[in-house]
């Protein structure tokens, strides 16, 4: 018997919330320090070491919830971006949202002496902002008002225009280099909560936007004329879909710098799962995306015990082989 949509949604949702919650009891005892369940359990509750307190209240406490916000942010966009440019295997790199916050933050570095993550958050901000609304400019110019197609082309345009600024500002400047190489793996590493407070703002903003807009990307599937017939305005979802992707894709890279695959693969999994309703396709990957980001991260502290691996790096372990699958499974379909 087939399980309704809705409650497929609601264990799909209740799922992914427990697993959230194993994986931020494991993120808190895991590490080059590892912290026993009893030591944790005293520490969280008032007692503890001194050392104790130092790793997990100042050290992971922190950090994983830079990784539930970077979650968050990269399935919400996600969702969005394939939504609105109708293409499976868009992220939210498409429009350039992550070129726009690495050139932002090495243009700090070079000329400002900016030093630390807490202050690449708002300059990797700024970029991202900018970016999207160069992006969503151009793609809106001529008789074909930002379709996907244009905005898609004006973002890796773009994008690319911006990250060979950003390479060529990192590679004659030696400080910038070295900084800019833990970011741009994309890391945790060192994210207090001095990165991770600024953005819970835009965070929610972003989230209330994608979800609020939802039922107009359902109606947008069917095509714009059909939309437009059922009372949607086209050209002004598609606006607010940009600035719900900013928001989402900009808290993500401001955190952590640019993470790959999490925005493609997430969307994806819960489409199979939950349906092609976007209402749910955003929702759910909202709540699923973190568990990735959350298992990545614990998997990055274990495979190079004392030292570790940026989530951005084993999140492109994980990423490349589903995106080869996402791609033969789409000729499959199209019979290309």
């Amino acid at each position: 018997m087939t399980t309704h949509p809705t409650r497929r949604f609601v264990l799909f949702v209740a799922g992914a919330c427990v697993l959230i919650a194993l994986l931020v009891v494991l993120s808190l005892m895991i590490g080059a320090n590892m912290i026993a369940p009893t030591v944790l359990l005293d520490t969280l509750t008032g007692g503890g070491t001194e050392e104790s307190r130092f790793i997990l209240l100042d050290q992971r406490v922190p950090r994983t919830a830079a990784a539930l916000s970077v979650g968050a942010g990269l399935g919400g966009a996600g969702a969005l971006i394939q939504a609105v440019t109708r293409n499976p295997l868009a992220d939210p790199g498409i429009l350039g949202v992550n070129a726009g916050a690495a050139a932002a933050v090495a243009v700090a570095i070079v000329f400002l002496g900016v030093n630390s993550p807490g202050q690449y958050v708002w300059f990797a901000y700024a970029g991202a902002f900018v970016l999207t609304v160069a992006v969503f400019l151009l793609g809106s110019a001529g008789p074909r008002r930002a379709d996907p197609l244009t905005l898609t082309f004006a973002g890796l345009a773009v994008g690319a225009v911006l990250s060979g600024l950003t390479t060529g500002l990192t590679l004659t400047n030696p400080d910038a280099f070295e900084r800019m190489l833990g970011w741009s793996a994309g890391s945790l590493l060192g994210r207090g909560f001095d990165v991770t407070t600024p953005v819970l703002l835009p965070l929610a903003a972003g989230i209330a936007l994608a979800l609020a807009i939802g039922p107009a990307l359902n109606a947008m599937a069917l095509g714009d004329d059909v939309a437009t017939g059922q009372g949607v305005s086209v050209p002004r979802t598609r606006l607010l879909a940009v600035v719900a992707i900013t928001l989402l894709a900009g808290t993500a890279t401001a955190v952590a710098g640019p993470i790959s695959f999490v925005g493609l693969m997430m969307p994806h999994v819960v489409r199979w799962i939950v349906g092609v309703d976007h209402r749910r396709i955003i929702a759910g990957s909202i709540v699923a995306a973190p568990v990735l980001v959350l298992a990545s991260d614990i998997v990055g502290r274990l495979v190079a015990l004392p030292a570790e691996m940026p989530v951005g790096i084993v999140t492109a372990f994980v990423g490349a082989p589903v995106l080869v699958l996402l791609v033969r499974r789409n000729r499959r379909v199209t019979g290309l």
